[in-house]
């Protein structure tokens, strides 16, 4: 089994449908991935365009006997009694990360992704990129320790 990390950019959402009746909505995005889950900043004030620029870092092993390799990408508009779900876009990375484990590095460009509701009907688009690399087991062991401090200089956010 390898170890490795995962690198998720989210740079930005485009058309999203606005779930506030008055003002502009807060998005902000939650990033699954296996039972790991990171949330965003929230867009404060951006409403239907947001910008976020921020990198999440996920721990992954590979294979995994149920091969459900996917990143779930909820988006969400904060209010202030309760939090509403804009949307979701899940990206299939299991071709990544055995090129990945081929290679030691994978790399899917940033790219836009469709956003649906619910009943899967369109309401937007979110660019995100990810990168896989694989570890050695002595570089993993390095990298664990050293991770919160990584996670902060780029923007890790954990639950």
């Amino acid at each position: 089994m390898a170890i490795a990390f995962m690198e998720v950019q989210l740079l930005k959402a485009k058309g999203l449908h606005n779930s506030d009746i008055i003002g502009e909505m807060d998005p902000y995005v939650l990033i699954q991935y296996k039972d790991q889950e990171q949330r965003s900043s929230v867009a404060i004030g951006q409403g239907i365009n947001p910008v976020w620029n921020e990198k999440f870092i996920f721990k992954v092993e590979y294979p995994l006997s149920n091969h459900q390799h996917k990143i779930i990408i909820k988006i969400m508009d904060q209010d202030l009694y309760t939090d509403e779900f804009v949307g979701e876009s899940i990206i299939h990375v299991g071709d990544l990360l055995a090129q990945g484990v081929d290679d030691g590095e994978a790399k899917l460009q940033t790219l836009k992704y469709r956003v649906v509701r619910a009943n899967k009907s369109y309401c937007g688009e979110i660019d995100v990129g990810v990168t896989f690399t694989l570890q050695v087991e002595d570089d993993y062991e390095e990298r664990e320790h050293y991770l919160p401090q990584i996670s902060k200089d780029i923007g890790y956010r954990k639950k």
